[in-house]
């Protein structure tokens, strides 16, 4: 959002403590929650919201005194009108849409979690809603604030390896089988997909961010380890770009060790992260000489030893980005707009898989994958969940911080 709302919030949050409200109290909120602590000039947790109540009364209880406790984000968004400029939404993907929507026609500016949503349906509908509020809609993709990852994407942006001609990625997860007990998870319905929409979903933004849309996606789905789940546990993807390129996604919660990465080939030499570099150099009968291009190695390895490092990363790295995009009248680094170019190959993914063909993009509101209801239609359900807990203790894993193996 850049336009004349921007001076209308620079003039609101000026000078002025951003209140912060957090709806869905469950693991992935104590990133946020820590990340707003970081900043005890700039901001404050006024408000906790979630169905199972106790959660944000442990929470309140324990690390945010100050917060009221809602068992309902519309009974929230009532009691508190005015009061709240920043709402993260940390809640199961099906219930991202009606909640942002809810919270920008109120008024308050949103940080929704990964996924964005559930269908394009929805997320043109929260961009129609930032749209008529004027208020600012942003997504994580806490990646994008890794300084290995910033390296690598000022190495392609300056071409230091010519054209992209291939993409790797690596979205290596592992969850046990119990992971897909908890009650939304393992559903179409609620969870929205599986590895692919709610692991993959990392990488699946930052090669977006790095190669941009590509044209046509050919994809197979299956699910090899958890037959207490409907939705996938891995997915294999072949993009195809103009000019040639190609790239592939590997999306998946079976591989042991979560060992994740992206590979870029270029025509002078590959480059990744966590960081490798290789450029070779061709012989007189065109195979590789055992000698590399150790200048134009050198050159890359030393333009990322040197790549200054972010002041802040991963979920600091975006809620910091998004309380200076209030504090000054700007749009966010990662907007709705990112979101939703994620959700779409996501979903030209799941398209391809569950019918078996290629899928050219953009996709179009006439597409039966556009909706939730197209999607739950004709996507396939690898087993029937019959397990079901309320929560989980212990702690979580987020991803590779990307720094050198």
């Amino acid at each position: 959002m850049i336009n004349s709302a921007c001076v209308i919030l620079k003039r609101m949050y000026t000078d002025t403590m951003i209140n912060i409200a957090i709806i869905g109290v469950g693991n992935i909120s104590r990133l946020h929650m820590e990340a707003y602590r970081l900043f005890p000039g700039r901001c404050k947790i006024v408000a906790l919201c979630d169905i199972a109540v106790e959660k944000c009364e442990n929470s309140k209880k324990t690390e945010n005194p100050d917060a009221l406790v809602f068992d309902s984000h519309e009974t929230m968004l009532d009691a508190m009108k005015g009061r709240i400029d920043l709402v993260g939404v940390c809640t199961p993907p099906y219930t991202h849409a009606q909640i942002a929507i809810d919270c920008l026609k109120a008024g308050c500016n949103v940080l929704v979690e990964k996924p964005m949503a559930a269908s394009l349906e929805e997320c043109d509908a929260m961009l129609a809603a930032e749209k008529e509020s004027g208020r600012m809609l942003a997504c994580i993709a806490q990646n994008r604030f890794r300084t290995p990852i910033a390296a690598l994407k000022n190495v392609l942006d300056r071409g230091m390896i010519g054209r992209v001609l291939h993409a790797q990625v690596d979205s290596f997860w592992w969850r046990g089988l119990r992971y897909y007990d908890l009650w939304w998870r393992g559903k179409w319905k609620t969870e929205g997909g599986g590895c692919t929409l709610n692991h993959a979903v990392h990488h699946i933004d930052l090669l977006i961010w790095m190669m941009g849309m590509p044209e046509k996606v050919t994809a197979v789905l299956s699910n090899a380890a958890h037959n207490n789940a409907e939705v996938e546990d891995i997915s294999v993807a072949v993009l195809q770009y103009p000019a040639g390129a190609l790239a592939q996604i590997t999306s998946s919660v079976i591989h042991h060790g979560e060992e994740q990465q992206l590979i870029f080939q270029g025509e002078n030499a590959r480059v990744s992260a966590p960081w490798k570099v290789c450029a070779n150099v061709a012989g007189t009968n065109a195979f590789p000489l055992k000698e590399h291009d150790a200048a134009l190695e050198a050159k890359l390895t030393g333009f990322v030893d040197s790549y200054p490092p972010l002041p802040y990363e991963g979920h600091t790295g975006e809620i910091e980005n998004v309380l200076s995009a209030i504090e000054r009248g700007c749009g966010p680094a990662i907007d709705g707009h990112d979101g939703r170019n994620a959700l779409e190959l996501i979903t030209a993914i799941y398209k391809s898989g569950a019918s078996g063909s290629t899928v050219a993009l953009p996709l179009g509101a006439d597409d039966p994958f556009y909706t939730v209801e197209g999607i739950m239609a004709a996507v396939p359900h690898f087993y029937e969940k019959t397990t079901s807990v309320a929560g989980f203790s212990g702690t979580i894993t987020t991803g590779s911080t990307y720094g050198n193996k």
